[in-house]
């Protein structure tokens, strides 16, 4: 390939993948509070599969185009899908179940990449002179690596991350509701942690520090249980 296919090649291979795992980490946050009462994503038609209602144009396309330009971790977000907790049947325990439906969905996504990976590797020999078998084999891989990625990240416990929603769920209320409150500060908080601190301070590599360890333990384990089932 030269360099204009190859960056092509490149960025095709991430943003499908992401897109595809970004939309269904949503729809599955509306599809339990769908579950548990709260309509609000179906009555605006949010529950679709159709990708175009869930991009957000920053976090879904500008976002991770320039972090795989600059070779650093790939990680974006969709529209989030509104949830309106006092809808749901018993608001504190169900909000915790539609806050971890995105991780688990992710989760989910990532077990069927590994083992279609898997299959595919053994199918196609491992052959890397045909360019449709490397595009399929990088969309699976970097799908499978995404999707542990999306899960791992939106599990940290500070707002707006999900984590942060099941955290407060779990504590005793007069703990968990003022933590809750500091959803409103969730915006100067990303900031912060993923651009204030790395561009002053390099070294500290938040994300890597915090993300990356759970991230290769939770690929790692991903990879034994479906290798030692379909390798």
């Amino acid at each position: 390939m030269d360099d204009i296919s190859g960056w092509l090649f490149n960025i095709a291979t991430l943003i499908i993948p992401l897109a595809v795992a970004i939309v269904f980490h949503e729809v599955a946050h509306g599809r339990v509070a769908k579950i548990f009462g709260d309509n609000t994503a179906a009555d605006l038609g949010r529950l679709s599969f159709n990708p175009v209602r869930h991009i957000d144009p920053i976090g879904t396309i500008a976002l991770p185009t320039m972090l795989a330009l600059s070779g650093a971790p790939i990680f974006g977000w969709a529209k989030p899908v509104p949830v309106m907790q006092n809808r749901l049947r018993n608001p504190r325990w169900h909000m915790v179940a539609v806050a971890a439906a995105g991780p688990a969905m992710n989760i989910a996504l990532a077990f069927i990449a590994a083992i279609v990976l898997t299959m595919f590797n053994q199918f196609s020999g491992g052959a890397a002179d045909d360019v449709v078998t490397q595009f399929i084999g990088k969309n699976l891989s970097n799908f499978l690596i995404i999707n542990v990625f999306l899960a791992v990240f939106n599990m940290i416990p500070i707002p707006p991350f999900d984590g942060s929603k099941v955290l407060g769920g779990v504590l005793p209320p007069a703990i968990g509701l003022p933590f809750q409150q500091l959803e409103r500060y969730a915006f100067p908080i990303i900031l912060i942690l993923f651009v204030a601190i790395p561009w002053m301070f390099p070294q500290a590599n938040v994300l890597g520090r915090i993300v990356e360890p759970p991230v290769m333990w939770t690929l790692g384990m991903i990879q034994t249980v479906v290798g030692s089932v379909f390798g």
